[in-house]
């Protein structure tokens, strides 16, 4: 990764951006964490590889606020769609970023995982922006690989043919599960309120405590107001720690967006949201 430390030292020397938001490896655990680079010569620690999961766009509003000048921030495909979901939420400027595209060659499930094509998220096997499409400057080699089929997809177009009750007596089993710890919505991006819903009191929209009731009502409002925003960086469903696949109703409710408006959040920085755009000719047969 020489031409991401080559390139952060010349970004932080010239005062191009007033710091650089990446990947470290941690000196102790060895795991792959994000990092924050002030000075040019800490550029040393920076890494990309397989193990580079977080998607990093996560600090990237907050950070603003804290930060004079340009961030620059290492992304993959599936982050820069959500740099540029941010970006057409306005929620950050286009030119108080300098994305540092990185070619990814996919990334692993599991931590304790060899990297191989079969030990990649199921995201990485369907992905459509392995190379970037919005950068400032670009790193990496795109290698030819051959990935076996997404399990999520084939899941989906499964789960299709089931009947009603089967899909209830599926999601039943599976949001029992969720201990209302929030991480998916802590590590989502696109989930930057001042004021969670979940956390109103008055009134109060969801029961707190973790009851059938309360984890379907989270967890499907949730799921709506991700409905065509979630850009598929599956980070919701790595850090749950009760493993419920939570990006299925995402990615779901994402190709339903797609099918009927044909819309993907997060490709174009100068694209209307879904929801902030009217058209005439929107279907409309959904409407009961």
């Amino acid at each position: 990764m020489n031409d991401l430390i080559e390139l952060s030292k010349e970004l932080l020397s010239s005062g191009k951006v007033s710091l650089i938001l990446g990947y470290t490896e941690d000196r102790i655990t060895k795991r792959i964490k994000p990092v924050i680079i002030r000075k040019p010569e800490e550029s040393e620690k920076l890494v990309f590889n397989h193990y580079s999961v977080n998607n990093l766009a996560v600090y990237l509003k907050n950070l603003k606020k804290l930060t004079q000048g340009k961030i620059g921030i290492v992304a993959k495909g599936c982050d820069i769609r959500a740099i540029t979901a941010l970006i057409q939420e306005n929620q950050i400027k286009r030119e108080d970023v300098f994305i540092i595209g990185a070619n990814c060659n996919s990334v692993v499930l599991n931590y304790n995982d060899k990297w191989s094509p079969e030990t990649s998220q199921s995201k990485c096997r369907a992905c459509q922006l392995r190379e970037p499409n919005i950068y400032d400057a670009l790193i990496g080699k795109l290698e030819d690989i051959t990935f076996p089929p997404s399990e999520k997809l084939a899941f989906i177009q499964k789960f299709g043919t089931m009947t009603a009750e089967e899909k209830w007596n599926f999601w039943e089993e599976q949001l029992s599960k969720c201990i209302k710890c929030y991480a998916c919505r802590q590590v989502c991006p696109l989930c930057y309120c001042e004021q969670c819903v979940a956390e109103k009191s008055m009134p109060s929209w969801i029961d707190s405590s973790a009851t059938t009731r309360g984890n379907f009502a989270w967890n499907l409002i949730r799921a709506f107001h991700q409905s065509g925003r979630c850009i598929g960086c599956n980070e919701c469903e790595r850090a749950c720690p009760m493993d419920i696949p939570l990006s299925l109703l995402n990615v779901k409710m994402g190709m339903i967006a797609g099918a009927k408006f044909n819309y993907q959040h997060g490709m174009s920085a100068d694209a209307p949201t879904l929801v902030g755009n009217f058209n005439t000719d929107d279907k409309e047969d959904f409407i009961m």
